[in-house]
């Protein structure tokens, strides 16, 4: 009897804390970065709790096709020295069936795989996962020049609900001269939806990573280039990630896609860091409502005092939206910002500094633990 009251106080606690979390998924990122830990917590509850929480009845909105998947996990390994099961990533990718419906994990051992990968709009669920202690680089020398720009990725993921843990994504690509063309070099594109990128480090120059389409999320990664070193439509939350310039002249660090105020797609930076050197601009009017947001963040004095580039578009002013909220350090003063850049208030913010910009209460779960 004792036994049942206590299990009873327990389940009691669980679906409380649970309700609590139903409730406050929409709770905005904290401007105080030793709360960042508990919020990310609460907004990627562990799969475990959240078939806690369905059991328990409550409409968490995971979907259920994740659902089903991360109960099928399944593990395979790739190491250079023939002791996993592969002994490159792109035979253990081909070896997964297109359909697949298992949160299937790659394992890859440490050391440097030249390789260009490809994971095909068949195979969703696919986990790419590295130890934090011996993390592995993928890396290629694809430019534009040979293969077009977004095919020039190191590696391409066009599946959805992908997942990379401790994985350095590398284009060793010469850095083209200024102005020069066919010398984009993508280490990453990722143009499948509902995609989580945890502790990764994504090195090139002129367009590094292509955040091509869908949702992602980025935490605690390493993102280095030149010109439009982040760019593409997707609609993302970067989270405490750092943007390393290592440009000499001017450049902008992100070229957003968004061609219409109906796309909700955009990039949200928060509690992110601007470090490296040029003379660097926080984006560029590249496409007609390019959408990019700054919050809480930390602004080195290589960011130009204008902040934001319409490469002569004076008619974007109108319908491109780029937004500053709360942001610090020595390259953060609005005082002297382009007149078509925005500093926000609560209310504007507001839909970029919750992870409901990305609806990440559907699909979102942390890394696994391996």
């Amino acid at each position: 009897m004792a036994g049942s009251v206590m299990h009873g106080a327990l389940a009691a606690t669980i679906l409380a804390f649970l309700l609590s979390f139903a409730l406050s998924t929409d709770v905005p990122i904290p401007s105080n970065s030793a709360d960042l830990d508990r919020w990310i917590a609460v907004n990627t509850m562990a799969f475990n709790a959240r078939t806690t929480e369905i059991a328990s009845g409550i409409d968490t909105k995971l979907e259920p096709r994740l659902l089903a998947a991360e109960n099928k996990r399944r593990v395979i390994t790739v190491n250079q020295d023939g002791k996993g099961d592969f002994k490159t990533v792109t035979d253990a990718v081909k070896s997964i069936p297109a359909g697949n419906s298992h949160r299937t994990i790659i394992k890859i051992g440490p050391g440097v795989y030249k390789e260009k990968v490809l994971v095909d709009r068949s195979r969703p669920f696919i986990t790419f996962y590295g130890e934090p202690d011996a993390i592995p680089t993928i890396t290629f020398d694809g430019t534009a020049a040979k293969y077009g720009t977004i095919y020039s990725a190191t590696v391409a993921v066009e599946s959805h609900f992908f997942m990379a843990v401790n994985i350095i994504f590398e284009n060793t690509a010469p850095e083209p001269a200024p102005g020069a063309q066919g010398g984009q070099a993508v280490a990453m594109r990722i143009s499948g939806d509902k995609a989580a990128f945890y502790n990764c480090k994504f090195y090139g120059y002129q367009d590094t990573l292509c955040d091509d389409i869908g949702r992602h999320f980025f935490q605690d990664c390493f993102i280095q280039g030149t010109v439009d070193f982040i760019f593409g439509n997707g609609r993302s939350i970067y989270k405490n990630c750092e943007l390393h310039s290592v440009g000499k002249g001017a450049i902008a660090i992100t070229a957003q896609a968004r061609n219409s105020v109906a796309d909700k797609s955009g990039f949200s930076f928060l509690h992110c860091k601007v470090t490296g050197t040029g003379n660097v601009y926080l984006s560029r009017a590249w496409k007609q409502s390019s959408r990019v947001v700054f919050a809480y963040s930390y602004l080195d004095n290589l960011v130009n005092p204008k902040g934001w580039d319409d490469k002569g578009y004076l008619d974007r002013h109108q319908t491109v939206f780029y937004g500053e909220y709360k942001c610090m350090g020595p390259g953060s003063s609005t005082s002297q910002r382009a007149s078509f850049g925005k500093v926000l208030n609560d209310a504007q913010a507001k839909p970029f500094i919750s992870m409901t910009f990305i609806r990440a209460a559907t699909w979102l779960l942390p890394h696994p633990t391996l």
